[in-house]
């Protein structure tokens, strides 16, 4: 894995003249896990595009920049809303995809201790259309973490997942990108609470740092300093506009 960017985002965005965020400003620190909450529609996936290199049709007045000055190119893995699985393939092709896309071997081992983890060993063979959501998204999830890059990007990653599996999933997640910079956009204040080192509150126009609990992450979701930092998110994403 290369070096661990701290990452920078500040600007404004439009699409087709349409005010989508900003002017405002974010920073992800290196080697955490943070979490930008907010209400739909305020452009925090717009963020994660922008950092991803991806959206054409996103004008962006401002600056992307990582702490050590290097470009993110070939250091970032993306996982978006969508599980973008290709129907043609089964789950180890898509797993492996991004590695035949750039004309690399596949880390078949790695892929299947990969899909191990994430409970659908015997679902490997299956195309995406005979998979429930869950685990549709446990494949994307999976081809995130393959992928090994120092930066991910995480959109909703287990929106789609039962309560159970959420947690499951989040546990590990967290332990495999630990020593990444994840950038997390959810929802969720109790994801938020969980596993944010950092979580940053996004509204049209700011994004506002707020503190979690002190200690290690994942946070124990019935811990009382959890219960209440989720409380106090829910009450804030409330409010925001």
């Amino acid at each position: 894995m290369n070096a661990v960017p701290a990452l920078h985002l500040s600007g404004r965005a439009t699409i087709d003249g349409v005010s989508i965020f900003g002017p405002l400003s974010l920073n992800a620190p290196a080697g955490k896990w943070t979490c930008l909450l907010g209400p739909s529609g305020v452009g925090k996936s717009t963020i994660l595009r922008l950092l991803a290199g991806l959206g054409d049709e996103i004008v962006f007045d401002g600056e992307v920049a990582t702490g050590d000055g290097a470009s993110l190119d070939g250091r970032v893995a993306l996982m978006a809303q969508s599980d973008l699985l290709m129907p043609w393939m089964d789950v180890n092709a898509n797993v492996t995809l991004g590695a035949r896309l750039r004309g690399e071997v596949p880390d078949r081992d790695r892929a299947r201790a990969m899909l191990e983890r994430v409970g659908l060993t015997e679902h490997a063979t299956k195309r995406p259309h005979a998979l429930s959501g869950g685990q549709r998204q446990r494949a994307a999830l999976a081809r995130t973490l393959v992928e090994d890059r120092p930066v991910v990007l995480l959109d909703e990653p287990f929106s789609a997942l039962d309560a159970r599996s959420r947690a499951l999933m989040q546990d590990l997640a967290a332990e495999l990108l630990a020593g990444c910079t994840v950038l997390h956009v959810t929802h969720d204040a109790a994801e938020a609470a969980r596993l944010g080192d950092k979580v940053l509150l996004m509204t049209r126009d700011r994004i506002t740092a707020v503190t979690p609990p002190e200690g290690p992450t994942p946070r124990v979701y019935d811990a009382s300093d959890t219960l209440a930092f989720q409380g106090r998110l829910l009450r804030l994403l409330m409010a925001a506009q």
